[in-house]
Protein backbone atom coordinates (compact mmCIF):
# COMPACT_ATOMS: atom_id res chain seq x y z
CA UNK A 1 0.00 0.00 0.00
CA UNK A 2 0.88 3.55 -0.79
CA UNK A 3 2.45 5.61 1.96
CA UNK A 4 -0.02 8.93 2.17
CA UNK A 5 3.29 11.20 2.35
CA UNK A 6 3.95 9.28 -1.36
CA UNK A 7 0.29 10.32 -2.88
CA UNK A 8 1.00 14.43 -1.37
CA UNK A 9 4.28 13.91 -3.21
CA UNK A 10 2.81 13.33 -6.27
CA UNK A 11 -0.09 15.72 -5.65
CA UNK A 12 2.31 18.64 -5.23
CA UNK A 13 4.35 17.72 -8.62
CA UNK A 14 1.14 17.51 -9.99
CA UNK A 15 -0.13 20.78 -8.56
CA UNK A 16 3.33 22.54 -9.96
CA UNK A 17 2.44 21.31 -13.60
CA UNK A 18 -0.98 22.69 -13.62
CA UNK A 19 -0.26 26.02 -11.99
CA UNK A 20 2.55 26.68 -14.49
CA UNK A 21 -0.18 26.40 -17.25
CA UNK A 22 -3.02 28.55 -14.96
CA UNK A 23 -5.03 25.34 -14.29
CA UNK A 24 -5.36 26.08 -10.76
CA UNK A 25 -7.52 29.56 -11.41
CA UNK A 26 -10.75 28.35 -11.51
CA UNK A 27 -10.12 25.68 -8.36
CA UNK A 28 -8.89 29.13 -6.17
CA UNK A 29 -11.97 30.65 -7.73
CA UNK A 30 -15.09 28.47 -7.60
CA UNK A 31 -17.25 29.35 -4.37
CA UNK A 32 -18.08 25.73 -4.36
CA UNK A 33 -14.11 24.59 -3.59
CA UNK A 34 -13.89 23.59 -0.26
CA UNK A 35 -11.18 25.97 1.52
CA UNK A 36 -8.55 23.07 2.35
CA UNK A 37 -8.16 22.58 -1.80
CA UNK A 38 -8.16 26.05 -2.24
CA UNK A 39 -5.37 26.50 0.37
CA UNK A 40 -3.75 23.61 -1.37
CA UNK A 41 -3.92 25.27 -4.75
CA UNK A 42 -2.61 28.47 -3.21
CA UNK A 43 0.85 26.63 -1.99
CA UNK A 44 1.08 24.72 -5.18
CA UNK A 45 0.97 27.65 -7.49
CA UNK A 46 3.18 30.05 -4.96
CA UNK A 47 6.24 31.26 -7.05
CA UNK A 48 5.08 30.18 -9.97
CA UNK A 49 4.33 32.39 -13.60
CA UNK A 50 1.03 31.70 -14.79
CA UNK A 51 -0.52 32.37 -18.39
CA UNK A 52 -3.35 34.95 -18.67
CA UNK A 53 -5.58 32.17 -19.83
CA UNK A 54 -5.22 29.01 -18.35
CA UNK A 55 -4.29 25.69 -20.77
CA UNK A 56 -5.99 22.55 -19.24
CA UNK A 57 -5.34 20.12 -21.62
CA UNK A 58 -1.69 21.19 -22.15
CA UNK A 59 -1.32 20.57 -18.03
CA UNK A 60 -2.93 16.99 -18.51
CA UNK A 61 -0.75 16.33 -21.49
CA UNK A 62 2.77 17.78 -19.56
CA UNK A 63 1.58 15.36 -16.33
CA UNK A 64 1.67 11.92 -18.32
CA UNK A 65 -0.63 9.47 -19.82
CA UNK A 66 -2.65 8.61 -16.51
CA UNK A 67 -3.23 12.83 -16.33
CA UNK A 68 -4.35 12.56 -20.40
CA UNK A 69 -6.73 9.67 -19.75
CA UNK A 70 -8.19 11.20 -16.74
CA UNK A 71 -8.45 14.47 -18.23
CA UNK A 72 -10.54 12.61 -21.16
CA UNK A 73 -12.73 11.69 -18.55
CA UNK A 74 -13.17 15.24 -17.11
CA UNK A 75 -14.24 16.59 -20.35
CA UNK A 76 -17.47 15.45 -19.40
CA UNK A 77 -18.12 16.68 -16.38
CA UNK A 78 -18.61 20.48 -16.53
CA UNK A 79 -20.59 20.49 -13.34
CA UNK A 80 -17.08 18.81 -11.63
CA UNK A 81 -14.52 20.97 -13.31
CA UNK A 82 -16.50 24.15 -15.02
CA UNK A 83 -17.83 24.94 -18.13
CA UNK A 84 -14.53 26.48 -19.20
CA UNK A 85 -11.86 23.83 -18.29
CA UNK A 86 -14.35 21.12 -20.23
CA UNK A 87 -14.12 22.27 -23.18
CA UNK A 88 -10.84 23.11 -23.05
CA UNK A 89 -10.18 19.57 -22.70
CA UNK A 90 -11.76 18.83 -25.06
CA UNK A 91 -8.84 19.34 -27.36
CA UNK A 92 -6.51 17.25 -24.94
CA UNK A 93 -4.66 14.95 -27.75
CA UNK A 94 -4.28 11.54 -26.80
CA UNK A 95 -0.67 11.43 -27.85
CA UNK A 96 2.91 11.07 -27.16
CA UNK A 97 6.05 10.66 -28.49
CA UNK A 98 6.32 7.33 -30.06
CA UNK A 99 8.22 4.12 -28.09
CA UNK A 100 11.35 2.75 -29.82
CA UNK A 101 10.75 0.32 -32.14
CA UNK A 102 12.96 -2.10 -30.91
CA UNK A 103 10.99 -2.10 -27.63
CA UNK A 104 7.92 -2.45 -29.40
CA UNK A 105 9.51 -5.69 -31.13
CA UNK A 106 10.69 -6.81 -27.97
CA UNK A 107 6.78 -6.40 -26.50
CA UNK A 108 5.19 -8.23 -29.63
CA UNK A 109 7.73 -10.95 -28.91
CA UNK A 110 7.54 -11.38 -25.21
CA UNK A 111 3.20 -11.33 -25.58
CA UNK A 112 3.71 -14.88 -28.26
CA UNK A 113 6.60 -16.08 -27.11
CA UNK A 114 7.58 -16.81 -30.28
CA UNK A 115 10.20 -14.37 -32.90
CA UNK A 116 8.08 -11.48 -34.38
CA UNK A 117 9.10 -12.86 -38.20
CA UNK A 118 7.06 -16.50 -37.52
CA UNK A 119 3.85 -13.69 -36.86
CA UNK A 120 4.22 -11.31 -39.17
CA UNK A 121 6.55 -10.87 -42.13
CA UNK A 122 6.84 -7.05 -41.92
CA UNK A 123 6.25 -4.54 -39.33
CA UNK A 124 6.73 -0.82 -40.47
CA UNK A 125 9.50 0.40 -37.82
CA UNK A 126 7.73 4.26 -37.89
CA UNK A 127 4.27 3.80 -36.16
CA UNK A 128 0.92 5.81 -37.85
CA UNK A 129 -0.79 6.28 -34.19
CA UNK A 130 1.77 6.64 -30.86
CA UNK A 131 -0.80 7.47 -27.93
CA UNK A 132 -0.58 7.82 -23.89
CA UNK A 133 -1.38 3.76 -23.79
CA UNK A 134 -0.35 2.07 -27.11
CA UNK A 135 1.05 2.61 -30.15
CA UNK A 136 0.30 1.33 -33.72
CA UNK A 137 2.42 0.08 -37.00
CA UNK A 138 1.17 -1.27 -40.27
CA UNK A 139 1.83 -4.53 -40.61
CA UNK A 140 1.77 -7.72 -43.02
CA UNK A 141 1.05 -10.84 -41.85
CA UNK A 142 3.27 -14.60 -42.81
CA UNK A 143 -0.53 -14.92 -45.22
CA UNK A 144 0.20 -11.67 -46.54
CA UNK A 145 -2.88 -9.53 -45.23
CA UNK A 146 -2.73 -5.76 -44.75
CA UNK A 147 -3.31 -5.77 -41.05
CA UNK A 148 -2.66 -2.50 -38.35
CA UNK A 149 -0.98 -3.83 -34.67
CA UNK A 150 -1.76 -2.06 -31.75
CA UNK A 151 1.26 -2.52 -28.64
CA UNK A 152 0.71 -1.09 -25.32
CA UNK A 153 3.81 0.77 -24.14
CA UNK A 154 6.20 -1.24 -22.29
CA UNK A 155 5.76 -0.67 -18.64
CA UNK A 156 2.49 1.55 -18.89
CA UNK A 157 -0.03 -0.93 -16.72
CA UNK A 158 2.53 -0.36 -13.56
CA UNK A 159 2.75 3.31 -14.41
CA UNK A 160 -1.18 4.13 -14.32
CA UNK A 161 -1.93 1.55 -11.40
CA UNK A 162 0.29 4.00 -9.76
CA UNK A 163 -0.80 7.20 -10.24
CA UNK A 164 -4.48 6.20 -9.99
CA UNK A 165 -3.80 5.00 -6.53
CA UNK A 166 -2.78 8.47 -5.92
CA UNK A 167 -6.22 9.70 -7.43
CA UNK A 168 -8.29 7.44 -5.47
CA UNK A 169 -6.42 8.44 -2.17
CA UNK A 170 -7.20 12.42 -3.38
CA UNK A 171 -10.83 11.96 -4.42
CA UNK A 172 -11.55 10.10 -1.12
CA UNK A 173 -10.34 12.83 1.20
CA UNK A 174 -12.04 15.23 -1.17
CA UNK A 175 -15.53 13.24 -1.19
CA UNK A 176 -14.99 13.39 2.95
CA UNK A 177 -15.23 17.02 3.47
CA UNK A 178 -18.63 16.83 2.35
CA UNK A 179 -21.21 18.79 0.95
CA UNK A 180 -20.85 20.00 -2.75
CA UNK A 181 -17.87 17.63 -3.23
CA UNK A 182 -19.76 14.84 -1.91
CA UNK A 183 -22.76 15.59 -4.56
CA UNK A 184 -20.22 15.17 -7.22
CA UNK A 185 -19.57 12.29 -6.12
CA UNK A 186 -15.51 12.62 -7.44
CA UNK A 187 -14.37 9.08 -5.83
CA UNK A 188 -17.32 7.38 -8.07
CA UNK A 189 -15.68 9.45 -11.30
CA UNK A 190 -12.46 7.75 -10.41
CA UNK A 191 -13.64 4.22 -9.75
CA UNK A 192 -15.28 4.27 -13.17
CA UNK A 193 -12.08 5.83 -14.89
CA UNK A 194 -10.29 3.04 -13.11
CA UNK A 195 -12.53 0.79 -14.39
CA UNK A 196 -12.30 1.99 -18.27
CA UNK A 197 -8.70 2.56 -17.95
CA UNK A 198 -8.05 -0.95 -17.12
CA UNK A 199 -10.17 -2.23 -19.92
CA UNK A 200 -7.95 -0.27 -22.18
CA UNK A 201 -5.11 -2.35 -21.07
CA UNK A 202 -6.53 -5.63 -21.82
CA UNK A 203 -6.40 -5.45 -25.67
CA UNK A 204 -8.48 -8.63 -25.58
CA UNK A 205 -11.16 -6.70 -24.11
CA UNK A 206 -11.11 -3.73 -26.87
CA UNK A 207 -11.19 -7.05 -29.69
CA UNK A 208 -14.05 -7.92 -28.29
CA UNK A 209 -16.11 -4.93 -27.96
CA UNK A 210 -15.08 -4.51 -31.76
CA UNK A 211 -16.53 -7.74 -32.53
CA UNK A 212 -19.95 -7.19 -30.74
CA UNK A 213 -20.36 -3.70 -31.81
CA UNK A 214 -19.76 -4.97 -35.43
CA UNK A 215 -22.27 -7.77 -34.40
CA UNK A 216 -25.08 -4.98 -33.25
CA UNK A 217 -24.39 -2.95 -35.79
CA UNK A 218 -24.70 -5.28 -38.55
CA UNK A 219 -27.87 -4.48 -40.45
CA UNK A 220 -26.68 -0.69 -40.41
CA UNK A 221 -25.72 0.12 -43.99
CA UNK A 222 -22.61 1.99 -44.47
CA UNK A 223 -21.28 1.93 -41.33
CA UNK A 224 -18.91 -0.76 -40.24
CA UNK A 225 -16.34 -2.38 -38.12
CA UNK A 226 -12.66 -3.75 -39.21
CA UNK A 227 -12.27 -7.22 -38.18
CA UNK A 228 -10.34 -8.84 -35.50
CA UNK A 229 -7.11 -11.43 -36.51
CA UNK A 230 -8.00 -13.50 -33.23
CA UNK A 231 -4.62 -15.36 -34.03
CA UNK A 232 -2.67 -12.60 -33.50
CA UNK A 233 -4.36 -10.80 -30.75
CA UNK A 234 -3.53 -11.26 -26.60
CA UNK A 235 -3.86 -8.77 -23.57
CA UNK A 236 -0.91 -6.95 -25.19
CA UNK A 237 -0.85 -7.30 -29.14
CA UNK A 238 -4.32 -6.44 -30.64
CA UNK A 239 -4.24 -7.21 -34.72
CA UNK A 240 -7.03 -5.82 -36.55
CA UNK A 241 -8.11 -5.23 -40.51
CA UNK A 242 -6.26 -2.68 -41.99
CA UNK A 243 -8.55 0.43 -43.49
CA UNK A 244 -7.51 2.43 -46.33
CA UNK A 245 -9.54 6.00 -46.24
CA UNK A 246 -9.95 9.32 -45.66
CA UNK A 247 -10.16 10.50 -41.91
CA UNK A 248 -13.86 12.24 -41.32
CA UNK A 249 -11.48 15.21 -40.30
CA UNK A 250 -10.57 16.07 -44.02
CA UNK A 251 -13.39 17.93 -45.03
CA UNK A 252 -11.56 19.23 -48.39
CA UNK A 253 -10.50 15.48 -49.55
CA UNK A 254 -13.80 14.00 -48.50
CA UNK A 255 -15.34 16.98 -50.85
CA UNK A 256 -12.38 15.86 -53.86
CA UNK A 257 -13.41 12.33 -53.76
CA UNK A 258 -16.82 13.21 -54.28
CA UNK A 259 -18.41 11.98 -50.92
CA UNK A 260 -21.86 14.03 -49.61
CA UNK A 261 -21.13 15.49 -46.64
CA UNK A 262 -24.42 16.34 -45.25
CA UNK A 263 -25.67 12.33 -45.69
CA UNK A 264 -22.11 11.26 -43.84
CA UNK A 265 -23.30 13.80 -41.03
CA UNK A 266 -26.30 12.50 -41.24
CA UNK A 267 -25.55 8.68 -40.96
CA UNK A 268 -23.03 9.34 -38.43
CA UNK A 269 -25.66 11.21 -35.89
CA UNK A 270 -27.90 7.99 -37.03
CA UNK A 271 -25.38 4.98 -36.14
CA UNK A 272 -24.40 6.49 -33.13
CA UNK A 273 -28.34 6.88 -31.72
CA UNK A 274 -28.38 3.27 -33.39
CA UNK A 275 -25.81 2.02 -30.99
CA UNK A 276 -26.70 3.57 -27.61
CA UNK A 277 -30.37 3.68 -28.11
CA UNK A 278 -31.40 0.78 -30.20
CA UNK A 279 -28.27 -1.68 -28.51
CA UNK A 280 -27.13 -0.39 -25.28
CA UNK A 281 -23.52 -0.27 -26.29
CA UNK A 282 -21.97 2.39 -28.34
CA UNK A 283 -18.26 3.35 -28.99
CA UNK A 284 -17.56 6.08 -26.84
CA UNK A 285 -14.64 7.51 -28.36
CA UNK A 286 -15.84 8.72 -31.87
CA UNK A 287 -13.49 11.63 -31.94
CA UNK A 288 -12.07 13.02 -35.65
CA UNK A 289 -9.04 10.26 -35.29
CA UNK A 290 -11.11 7.31 -35.15
CA UNK A 291 -12.99 7.20 -37.94
CA UNK A 292 -12.34 6.93 -41.50
CA UNK A 293 -14.54 7.18 -44.92
CA UNK A 294 -14.05 4.73 -47.86
CA UNK A 295 -14.24 5.01 -51.29
CA UNK A 296 -17.49 3.76 -51.29
CA UNK A 297 -18.67 6.10 -48.53
CA UNK A 298 -18.59 3.63 -45.72
CA UNK A 299 -18.18 5.15 -42.40
CA UNK A 300 -15.44 2.67 -40.66
CA UNK A 301 -14.86 3.39 -36.71
CA UNK A 302 -11.55 1.96 -35.19
CA UNK A 303 -10.38 2.37 -31.77
CA UNK A 304 -12.58 0.61 -29.37
CA UNK A 305 -11.03 0.76 -25.86
CA UNK A 306 -13.76 3.04 -24.67
CA UNK A 307 -17.36 1.54 -24.67
CA UNK A 308 -20.43 2.93 -23.41
CA UNK A 309 -23.63 0.44 -22.11
CA UNK A 310 -26.75 1.32 -20.80
CA UNK A 311 -29.40 -0.80 -19.87
CA UNK A 312 -32.52 -1.21 -21.29
CA UNK A 313 -35.02 0.54 -18.74
CA UNK A 314 -32.43 3.23 -19.12
CA UNK A 315 -32.73 3.71 -22.84
CA UNK A 316 -36.27 3.65 -22.53
CA UNK A 317 -35.98 6.89 -20.36
CA UNK A 318 -33.07 8.40 -22.59
CA UNK A 319 -35.33 7.91 -25.31
CA UNK A 320 -38.47 9.87 -23.83
CA UNK A 321 -36.29 12.16 -22.22
CA UNK A 322 -34.77 12.98 -25.78
CA UNK A 323 -38.01 12.75 -27.73
CA UNK A 324 -40.06 15.32 -24.71
CA UNK A 325 -37.47 17.76 -25.18
CA UNK A 326 -37.38 18.02 -29.49
CA UNK A 327 -41.46 17.85 -29.04
CA UNK A 328 -41.19 20.70 -26.36
CA UNK A 329 -42.97 17.90 -23.80
CA UNK A 330 -41.07 19.25 -20.54
CA UNK A 331 -43.55 18.10 -17.95
CA UNK A 332 -43.17 14.85 -19.04
CA UNK A 333 -39.11 14.82 -19.41
CA UNK A 334 -39.39 16.43 -15.55
CA UNK A 335 -41.30 13.37 -14.61
CA UNK A 336 -38.99 10.76 -15.99
CA UNK A 337 -36.04 12.16 -14.06
CA UNK A 338 -38.27 12.10 -10.94
CA UNK A 339 -39.39 8.06 -12.11
CA UNK A 340 -35.89 7.65 -12.53
CA UNK A 341 -34.88 8.73 -9.14
CA UNK A 342 -32.33 11.43 -10.59
CA UNK A 343 -33.76 14.06 -8.68
CA UNK A 344 -35.16 13.56 -5.03
CA UNK A 345 -38.83 13.67 -4.61
CA UNK A 346 -39.20 16.26 -2.09
CA UNK A 347 -38.80 18.66 -5.04
CA UNK A 348 -41.52 20.16 -7.48
CA UNK A 349 -42.00 17.98 -10.55
CA UNK A 350 -43.56 21.58 -12.21
CA UNK A 351 -40.65 23.69 -11.18
CA UNK A 352 -38.66 21.22 -12.61
CA UNK A 353 -40.41 20.97 -15.88
CA UNK A 354 -40.00 24.68 -16.23
CA UNK A 355 -36.23 24.74 -15.85
CA UNK A 356 -36.01 22.44 -18.14
CA UNK A 357 -37.81 24.79 -20.68
CA UNK A 358 -35.54 27.57 -19.93
CA UNK A 359 -32.56 25.10 -21.26
CA UNK A 360 -34.46 23.24 -23.82
CA UNK A 361 -36.48 26.17 -25.60
CA UNK A 362 -34.13 28.01 -27.29
CA UNK A 363 -32.62 24.85 -28.38
CA UNK A 364 -35.56 23.98 -30.64
CA UNK A 365 -35.98 24.92 -34.68
CA UNK A 366 -32.15 26.27 -35.04
CA UNK A 367 -29.23 24.87 -36.43
CA UNK A 368 -26.23 23.38 -34.60
CA UNK A 369 -24.06 26.56 -36.20
CA UNK A 370 -26.47 28.85 -33.35
CA UNK A 371 -27.54 26.39 -30.94
CA UNK A 372 -25.81 22.77 -30.26
CA UNK A 373 -26.61 19.60 -28.07
CA UNK A 374 -23.69 21.00 -26.20
CA UNK A 375 -24.80 23.92 -24.68
CA UNK A 376 -27.85 22.31 -23.66
CA UNK A 377 -25.51 19.97 -21.80
CA UNK A 378 -24.15 22.52 -20.22
CA UNK A 379 -27.41 24.00 -19.35
CA UNK A 380 -28.81 20.78 -17.49
CA UNK A 381 -25.76 20.42 -15.61
CA UNK A 382 -26.38 23.84 -14.68
CA UNK A 383 -29.74 23.36 -12.95
CA UNK A 384 -28.79 20.06 -11.07
CA UNK A 385 -27.63 21.91 -8.32
CA UNK A 386 -30.43 23.59 -7.78
CA UNK A 387 -32.37 20.43 -7.32
CA UNK A 388 -30.02 18.08 -5.54
CA UNK A 389 -29.68 16.17 -8.64
CA UNK A 390 -26.74 13.53 -7.78
CA UNK A 391 -24.10 12.89 -10.65
CA UNK A 392 -25.06 9.76 -12.99
CA UNK A 393 -22.36 7.86 -13.79
CA UNK A 394 -23.96 5.45 -17.07
CA UNK A 395 -24.40 8.81 -18.87
CA UNK A 396 -21.25 10.60 -18.65
CA UNK A 397 -19.83 9.24 -21.26
CA UNK A 398 -23.24 8.87 -23.34
CA UNK A 399 -23.02 13.05 -23.01
CA UNK A 400 -18.81 12.73 -24.07
CA UNK A 401 -19.95 10.93 -26.96
CA UNK A 402 -22.73 13.16 -28.19
CA UNK A 403 -20.93 16.08 -28.09
CA UNK A 404 -17.82 14.46 -30.09
CA UNK A 405 -20.89 13.63 -32.57
CA UNK A 406 -22.49 16.68 -32.80
CA UNK A 407 -18.66 17.87 -34.10
CA UNK A 408 -18.16 16.12 -36.18
CA UNK A 409 -21.31 16.35 -37.75
CA UNK A 410 -20.82 20.08 -37.86
CA UNK A 411 -18.26 20.21 -39.62
CA UNK A 412 -19.08 17.77 -42.21
CA UNK A 413 -22.47 19.90 -42.52
CA UNK A 414 -22.65 23.14 -40.64
CA UNK A 415 -26.62 23.58 -41.22
CA UNK A 416 -27.61 20.17 -39.73
CA UNK A 417 -30.42 20.38 -37.04
CA UNK A 418 -29.57 17.29 -34.38
CA UNK A 419 -32.95 17.47 -33.16
CA UNK A 420 -34.31 17.22 -36.77
CA UNK A 421 -32.01 13.93 -37.34
CA UNK A 422 -32.43 12.36 -33.95
CA UNK A 423 -36.52 13.22 -33.99
CA UNK A 424 -37.81 10.54 -36.25
CA UNK A 425 -35.78 7.79 -34.99
CA UNK A 426 -36.33 8.11 -31.48
CA UNK A 427 -40.06 8.68 -32.06
CA UNK A 428 -39.77 4.57 -34.42
CA UNK A 429 -37.96 3.04 -31.22
CA UNK A 430 -40.41 5.20 -28.86
CA UNK A 431 -43.40 3.62 -30.82
CA UNK A 432 -41.69 0.04 -31.15
CA UNK A 433 -40.55 -0.19 -27.66
CA UNK A 434 -42.71 1.30 -25.36
CA UNK A 435 -46.31 1.18 -27.52
CA UNK A 436 -49.38 -0.47 -26.54
CA UNK A 437 -48.06 -4.06 -28.39
CA UNK A 438 -44.88 -3.62 -26.63
CA UNK A 439 -45.84 -2.66 -23.78
CA UNK A 440 -48.13 -5.64 -23.24
CA UNK A 441 -45.86 -8.55 -24.98
CA UNK A 442 -43.25 -7.25 -21.93
CA UNK A 443 -46.15 -7.34 -19.24
CA UNK A 444 -46.95 -10.85 -20.38
CA UNK A 445 -43.46 -12.43 -20.68
CA UNK A 446 -42.74 -10.50 -17.18
CA UNK A 447 -46.02 -11.93 -15.38
CA UNK A 448 -44.88 -15.69 -16.74
CA UNK A 449 -41.80 -15.46 -15.72
CA UNK A 450 -43.01 -14.29 -12.48
CA UNK A 451 -45.43 -17.19 -11.84
CA UNK A 452 -42.47 -19.68 -12.61
CA UNK A 453 -40.58 -18.66 -9.37
CA UNK A 454 -41.26 -20.11 -6.28
CA UNK A 455 -43.27 -17.32 -3.79
CA UNK A 456 -40.74 -18.42 -1.15
CA UNK A 457 -37.74 -17.27 -3.50
CA UNK A 458 -39.63 -13.68 -4.71
CA UNK A 459 -39.90 -12.70 -1.08
CA UNK A 460 -36.29 -13.32 -0.67
CA UNK A 461 -35.31 -11.49 -3.36
CA UNK A 462 -37.88 -8.73 -2.59
CA UNK A 463 -36.06 -8.13 1.12
CA UNK A 464 -32.58 -8.22 0.25
CA UNK A 465 -32.88 -6.49 -3.53
CA UNK A 466 -35.13 -3.21 -2.76
CA UNK A 467 -36.53 -1.93 -6.10
CA UNK A 468 -34.22 0.92 -7.55
CA UNK A 469 -34.38 4.07 -9.36
CA UNK A 470 -33.02 4.29 -13.00
CA UNK A 471 -29.04 4.79 -12.00
CA UNK A 472 -27.37 1.00 -11.91
CA UNK A 473 -25.77 -0.53 -9.06
CA UNK A 474 -22.56 1.49 -8.38
CA UNK A 475 -19.17 -0.56 -8.88
CA UNK A 476 -17.67 -0.85 -4.76
CA UNK A 477 -15.47 1.87 -4.35
CA UNK A 478 -12.00 0.93 -2.26
CA UNK A 479 -11.53 1.50 1.48
CA UNK A 480 -9.11 4.85 1.78
CA UNK A 481 -8.00 5.53 5.17
CA UNK A 482 -8.17 9.53 5.25
CA UNK A 483 -5.58 10.91 7.17
CA UNK A 484 -7.32 12.62 9.78
CA UNK A 485 -9.07 9.47 10.97
CA UNK A 486 -7.78 9.38 14.65
CA UNK A 487 -6.59 5.33 14.88
CA UNK A 488 -4.72 3.58 16.79
CA UNK A 489 -0.78 4.32 16.25
CA UNK A 490 -2.68 6.84 13.24
CA UNK A 491 -2.40 9.76 14.93
CA UNK A 492 1.30 10.16 16.05
CA UNK A 493 1.93 10.06 12.12
CA UNK A 494 0.09 13.45 11.56
CA UNK A 495 3.63 15.38 12.04
CA UNK A 496 5.69 13.04 9.33
CA UNK A 497 2.67 13.79 7.06
CA UNK A 498 3.07 17.07 7.75
CA UNK A 499 6.97 17.08 7.16
CA UNK A 500 6.37 15.22 4.16
CA UNK A 501 3.76 17.84 2.32
CA UNK A 502 5.92 20.92 4.02
CA UNK A 503 9.06 19.24 2.98
CA UNK A 504 7.62 17.95 -0.80
CA UNK A 505 6.42 21.27 -1.42
CA UNK A 506 9.46 23.17 -0.63
CA UNK A 507 11.48 20.66 -2.69
CA UNK A 508 9.16 20.80 -5.43
CA UNK A 509 9.53 24.75 -5.23
CA UNK A 510 13.38 24.66 -5.65
CA UNK A 511 13.04 22.06 -8.45
CA UNK A 512 10.96 24.01 -10.53
CA UNK A 513 12.46 27.70 -9.43
CA UNK A 514 16.00 25.71 -10.22
CA UNK A 515 14.60 24.41 -14.01
CA UNK A 516 13.16 28.28 -14.54
CA UNK A 517 16.62 29.87 -13.88
CA UNK A 518 18.02 27.67 -16.02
Amino acid sequence: MTRPARHIWRLLKWGRTLARHGALRGIERDPNTPPQVKRLARIARFGTLQPGAPDYAAAFQDIGPAAIKLGQSLATRPDLVGEEAAHNLLSLQDSLPPVPYAAIEAEIARSFEAPVDSVFSYIDPEPVGSASIAQVHRAVTTEGVDVAVKVLRPGIRERLARDIATYEWAAAHLEALGGEARRLRPALTIANFKRWTNRELDLRREAASASELAESMRGFDGYCIPSIDWDRTNGRVMTIEWIDGIKISDVEALKAAGHDLPALARRLVLAFLTQAISGGFFHADMHQGNLFVRPDGTIVAIDFGIMGRIDRRARQWLAEILYGLTTGNYRRVAEIHFEAQYVPSYHSVDEFATALRAVGEPMRGKPVSELSVGQMLDGLFAITRDFDMQTQPHLLLLQKTMVMVEGIATQLHPQINMWDVSSPFVKSWIRDELGPEAALADRIRTDFETLLRLPDLVRRIEEHYPAKGGAPEQPPLPQIELVWERRPGIGARWPGYLAAALGGGALVWIASFAGWLG
